[in-house]
């Protein structure tokens, strides 16, 4: 979970996106939905509270336009509308669920924002606790989108089913045939660790060979000693494996050997999309055509 406050710069030909705070709080909703098909009480006020600061934090700053997503495990959760009723009686957010073609359109429209050739075709992949989203970009335009219910979380509970890697390889096949060879950018928490693993300089594309590498280096440590020797966080520790599976998986399946990792994710989609709902029909060329799934 979250909260990502975010001033927009404004260029000539696209607007960025300056974090000027990240909070995150390991909450992970999935590891009761996974298991038990709901939110426990427990996770429940957890949430509450970590709202309750979030939304104490953005009145300080002083943010004009706040928006509240949720993803995999609220949508998955038999009790989520109890929970979101619940949150918005005891902190005032109204947490809005978002489904995972929305969620990989909202992703997608950081490419805006970043240094990538604006006239090139790219295969976003973002790699979340409970779904995997895919989504193909060309100039900028998203073509075809597909989520997938496999995630670190939901591989570490043994509640990935067994059609959803043949589904992704037939998604991935269709790309293929149609487009050739691909470009990929990856989002998320977990590859932007790896890459920095790495000691790549921004811009620089990850190497499938690298994750493979740095996976089965990470891999070799327990837990303990990830966090204690490698310095990872509690929380990222463990999920950082299943991550890495994932995108080699996906990579494998799409036939690229290399991906960008432009250190963006959900939270940067939300602010852009903000931003130019309000904004970018007047200033950029490419706001007419822009669109985020209802």
């Amino acid at each position: 979970m979250r909260l990502l406050v975010g001033e927009v710069v404004e260029r000539e030909d696209h607007p960025v996106v300056r974090k000027v705070s990240l909070v995150r709080v390991p909450i992970r909703l999935g590891e009761d939905v996974f298991a038990d098909g709901a939110i426990s009480a427990a996770k429940r006020d957890y949430l509450v509270k970590s709202l309750r600061a979030f939304r104490l934090l953005i009145d300080v700053y002083g943010v004009p336009r706040y928006r509240c997503c949720a993803t995999s495990a609220m949508r998955e959760a038999t009790n989520s509308a109890e929970v979101i009723a619940r949150v918005e009686m005891e902190t005032g957010v109204d947490i809005e669920v978002i489904g995972g073609r929305e969620e990989g359109g909202l992703i997608s429209s950081t490419f805006w924002t970043q240094d990538l050739l604006k006239d090139r075709s790219y295969l976003f992949i973002d790699v979340g606790g409970g779904s995997t989203e895919l989504t193909w970009l060309e100039k900028g335009r998203r073509v075809r989108a597909a989520s997938f219910k496999v995630g670190t979380v939901r591989m570490l509970a043994g509640k990935v089913k067994a059609h959803v890697w043949p589904e992704i390889a037939a998604f991935l096949e269709g790309l293929r045939a149609e487009h050739g060879p691909m470009v990929a950018v990856g989002t998320g928490g977990n590859i932007n660790r790896i890459f920095k693993e790495n000691g790549n300089r921004y811009g620089e594309p990850l190497l499938r060979s690298d994750i493979r590498r740095h996976r089965d280096r990470i891999a070799a440590y327990s837990l303990e000693d990830r966090v204690k020797l490698l310095r990872l966080r509690a929380d990222r520790a463990d999920v950082i494996i299943p991550a890495a599976d994932i995108f080699l998986r996906v990579m494998e399946e799409a036939g690229i050997e290399e991906v960008f990792v432009p250190k963006v994710g959900l939270a940067d989609g939300i602010v852009y999309d903000l931003y130019m709902r309000q904004h970018g029909h007047r200033r950029y060329a490419h706001s007419a055509p822009y669109d985020v799934p209802a």
